[in-house]
C-alpha cells in the first residue's frame, strides 16, 4: 500500500527555471511562490485575467469597458470587448512557413492524417463558406454527431469563425439521448458520420443519424461524412435517401456530402464577437428534468484555456498534446485548446485498450507526444493489467483526470515513468477546465493534487456555509471565473442556472463534489456529492436512465446507483420495482440493458439489477439516490437517510451495502 501524501516527484532547479508560470510570473513582477501568486490572482480577478489578455497577445479588440461588473450568478467580463475563439486558434505561428504540423488523427484501424497549419486554415475557410451557403450565421447552431476525426475540428473552427454556436455529441450515444439534447438547441445544420469504429468493430448510424434528423425541424440541412464509406464500410448518402425503417418521418431539409460542404474556397474571415457571445453549448445533468445545455463564451473558454495549458500544463509552441477523450466529453473541447497556444494535437477515434490495453501509451510513443492525458480508471487498469510503457522519449508529463486517482495510481507511474511528473486535475463540463490541478513547480504526492488553479478561488465548505481546511467539505467557487457559464440555453430566467449552482450558498457556486484543501493549499477530491453518473468519463444524470427504463411496461419504478469510489469506476446497479403481475425474468433483464446501450450509451449498461418492493422517496416525491448510495458503500441506514422526511422508510431495508 502507498500512503496518502507521499512523495513521488520534485522538481529539479532546471525544470522551474525554464517552466512557462516561471516566465509569467517574471513577466508579471511577482515571486515565483506558487501560492502567493493563487492568492493575488483570486482577490485581484481583474487584474490577473487583464494579464493574461496582454501576456498572450490575445487577438481582438479589448473595448472601454470594466474588466469585472456585477456578482455570481450575474457576472459581466471584459465589456465592450470582441473577439473570436477560432482567430486565436487559427493564428499564424512564424513567418519563415517552419510551422509544424497542426494537427494529428490516429484510428485504431490503423488509419494516420497529419494537416498542416496552411492546410488546416484552408479546410476550415472552405467549411465556413459551405455553412454559410446552407445560412449558418451569427448565432445559428450547429449540431454535430461525430467521432474525435479532423472533421470535427474543422467543423468546429468553421462554425465558431462565423459567429454561430457549435453543439456535439458522441456517435456512441443512443438516439434518445442525442434528441434530448439537440432539440433543446434548434440547430440549422447537423453534422454527422455514417458509422464509427470501436473495439476492432465498425457501427453503422445511418438510421440513427436519420432518426435525429426527423427530430429536428430546425435544420436546413444534414451534412454526412462517410466516415465507415471511406474505409469500405457502410454507407454514406450524398444525396437525399428514404428515411431509415426506425424514422417516424424523413429528415428535415436538403442532405449533402463533406466533400459538396467544402466544395468551394472562400476567404478565412472571422466574425469578432462580444466576449460572452456563446461558443459551444455543452451538457451535463442533474438528477431531474432533460440534460442541461451549458452555454460558454468565445471570451471566457479563450482566457481560460490559454492559462490553464500554458501554466498547468506547462504546454506551448512546438508541444504535441495528446488526451483521449470522445466529443461527447468536455476533453475534447479542452483538447483542441492546444491550437491556442500553438501546441498540436493528437485526435483519436477508438477503444483506449484495443488492440491491447496498451493502445494509448503506443499511440503517445508513436507520435512523440509531450503531454499525455487520461481518464484515472485507465491507469489503474494499466496498472492491473501489468503494463510496461516503453519507448515515450518526448513525454514530459502525464494528466489525469474524470475521477480521483488514488495514491497507487500515482505510485505505479512514478516507478514506471520516473521523472516524469504527473498530474491530477479535477474541474468540469460546467466550466470546460479544472478547478484544481498542478504545475511543474509543485513536488507530486502520491494521492494530493497539489494546487487550486489560478484564478479559481475554490473553498471547502462545510454543511453550515463555512469554509474549512484539513476536512473534507462541498467544493465551492467564491470569485467568478470568465468560463464560468454564460447561461443555460433556453433559461431566459436563469432559473435553472441558478438552481444548478447556487441555490444551495448564495452568490457562491456550489461544484458537487466532495473535497479536502490541506494548510499548503493542496487538496484531494473524494468524488460526487450529488447523484449523477460518471462513467469513462461521460457524465449523465440519472433522470435520462429514468427514461429508458421506466418506459418498459413491467417497470413501475427504478432507482440506478453508481458506486464508484476514489479512483475505481465501481458497479452500475439498478433497482427496479416492477409492475403488477410482473417478474423480473431474464428476457426483461436483456431488453433493459439492451436499451440502455443503444439509448444512452454502452457504458450506462447495469453491471446488476434487482427487483425491489419500493424505490425510497422524500415526502415530496423525490427519490433518496444520495442516500441509498451511502447504505450500499457501508453507511448504517439511520446515518444514510431521516426516516421521518421519507414517504416509504420501510423500503430502506431491502437495500444492502455493495
Amino acid at each position: 500500500m502507498v500512503a496518502e501524501g507521499e512523495l513521488v516527484w520534485e522538481p529539479s532547479e532546471e525544470v522551474v527555471a525554464s517552466a512557462r508560470l516561471t516566465r509569467y510570473l517574471e513577466w508579471l513582477g511577482r515571486p515565483t511562490d506558487y501560492e502567493d501568486a493563487w492568492r493575488w490572482s483570486v482577490d485581484n480577478p481583474e487584474q490577473f485575467w487583464t494579464s493574461i489578455w496582454d501576456y498572450f497577445d490575445v487577438i481582438g479588440e479589448r473595448g472601454d469597458g470594466p474588466v469585472l461588473s456585477g456578482a455570481m450568478p450575474g457576472v459581466t467580463w471584459f465589456g465592450g470587448s470582441t473577439l473570436n475563439y477560432a482567430e486565436n486558434a487559427l493564428r499564424p505561428r512564424s513567418t519563415d512557413g517552419t510551422e509544424g504540423a497542426a494537427l494529428v488523427f490516429v484510428s485504431e484501424d490503423g488509419a494516420r492524417q497529419e494537416m498542416s497549419h496552411a492546410e488546416l486554415r484552408e479546410e476550415v475557410a472552405r467549411v465556413r463558406a459551405g455553412l454559410r451557403r446552407l445560412g449558418v450565421g451569427r448565432g445559428d447552431r450547429v449540431a454535430a454527431y461525430v467521432p474525435n476525426i479532423p472533421q470535427a475540428l474543422i467543423a468546429f473552427l468553421a462554425t465558431a469563425s462565423l459567429g454561430a454556436i457549435w453543439s456535439a455529441g458522441s456517435p456512441d450515444f443512443g438516439v434518445p439521448s442525442v434528441v434530448d439534447r439537440f432539440t433543446q438547441i434548434e440547430p440549422k445544420v447537423l453534422i454527422a458520420v455514417d458509422g464509427y469504429h470501436y473495439n476492432g468493430k465498425s457501427y453503422d448510424r445511418s438510421a440513427a443519424v436519420n432518426e435525429i434528423a426527423a427530430a429536428l425541424p430546425s435544420l436546413r440541412a444534414t451534412v454526412w461524412i462517410p466516415y465507415l464509406a471511406a474505409a469500405g464500410e457502410g454507407h454514406a448518402p450524398q444525396q437525399a435517401e428514404p428515411a431509415s425503417p426506425h424514422a417516424a418521418e424523413p429528415p428535415h431539409g436538403e442532405v449533402i456530402g463533406w466533400e459538396g460542404l467544402r466544395a468551394e474556397q472562400g476567404p478565412l474571415e472571422f466574425e469578432r464577437v462580444p466576449f460572452d457571445h456563446p461558443l459551444w453549448i455543452l451538457y451535463s445533468s442533474g438528477t431531474t428534468g432533460l440534460p442541461k445545455p451549458i452555454v460558454h463564451g468565445h471570451g471566457g473558454v479563450v482566457l481560460e484555456h490559454l492559462k490553464s495549458l500554458t501554466f498547468h500544463q506547462d504546454m506551448g509552441e512546438g508541444e504535441v498534446f495528446f488526451w483521449y477523450t470522445t466529443t461527447g466529453w468536455m476533453m475534447w473541447n479542452y483538447l483542441i485548446g492546444a491550437l491556442l497556444v500553438g501546441a498540436t494535437p493528437v485526435l483519436y477515434d477508438g477503444s483506449a485498450t484495443y488492440p491491447s490495453a496498451a493502445a494509448l501509451w503506443r499511440i503517445a510513443d508513436s507520435e512523440h507526444v509531450t503531454y499525455f492525458g487520461v481518464g484515472a480508471p485507465y491507469i489503474m487498469a494499466s496498472q492491473k493489467a501489468g503494463l510496461h510503457p516503453e519507448g515515450l522519449e518526448k513525454l514530459r508529463g502525464v494528466g489525469s483526470t474524470g475521477s480521483p486517482l488514488p495514491p497507487e495510481g500515482f505510485a505505479w507511474l512514478a516507478a514506471e515513468l520516473p521523472g516524469i511528473p504527473l498530474g491530477s486535475f479535477s474541474g468540469g463540463t460546467d466550466v470546460c477546465t479544472g478547478f484544481v490541478g498542478a504545475t511543474v513547480l509543485h513536488p507530486v504526492r502520491a494521492g494530493i493534487i497539489p494546487c487550486r488553479s489560478l484564478g479559481a478561488k475554490v473553498e471547502s465548505y462545510d454543511p453550515a456555509g463555512k469554509p474549512v481546511v484539513g476536512e473534507v467539505g462541498e467544493l465551492v467557487v467564491t470569485r467568478p471565473m470568465p468560463s464560468m457559464p454564460v447561461k443555460f440555453w433556453n433559461d431566459p430566467s436563469g432559473e435553472r442556472y441558478f438552481g444548478s449552482y447556487f441555490d444551495v450558498y448564495p452568490g457562491v457556486w456550489r461544484h458537487g463534489d466532495w473535497i479536502k484543501i490541506n494548510e499548503d493549499g493542496s487538496c484531494v477530491i473524494y468524488g460526487r456529492s450529488d447523484s449523477t453518473l460518471n462513467r469513462g468519463g461521460v457524465r449523465m444524470g440519472t433522470s435520462e436512465f429514468y427514461r429508458v427504463v421506466e418506459r418498459f411496461e413491467e417497470v413501475a419504478d427504478s432507482l440506478v446507483i453508481d458506486t464508484g469510489q476514489l479512483g475505481q469506476e465501481g458497479r452500475l446497479l439498478l433497482y427496479v420495482t416492477l409492475a403488477e403481475g410482473a417478474e423480473l425474468t431474464e428476457p426483461l433483464q436483456r431488453a433493459l440493458c439492451d436499451a440502455l446501450r443503444e439509448e444512452l450509451s454502452p457504458r450506462h449498461v447495469p453491471n446488476e439489477i434487482h427487483a425491489v418492493p419500493g424505490i425510497p422517496r422524500t415526502l415530496s416525491g423525490k427519490k433518496l439516490e444520495v442516500p441509498v448510495r451511502k447504505i450500499l458503500l457501508g453507511a448504517p441506514v439511520e446515518q444514510a437517510a431521516n426516516p421521518d422526511a421519507m414517504a416509504n422508510p420501510e423500503v430502506l431495508r431491502h437495500f444492502r451495502p455493495a
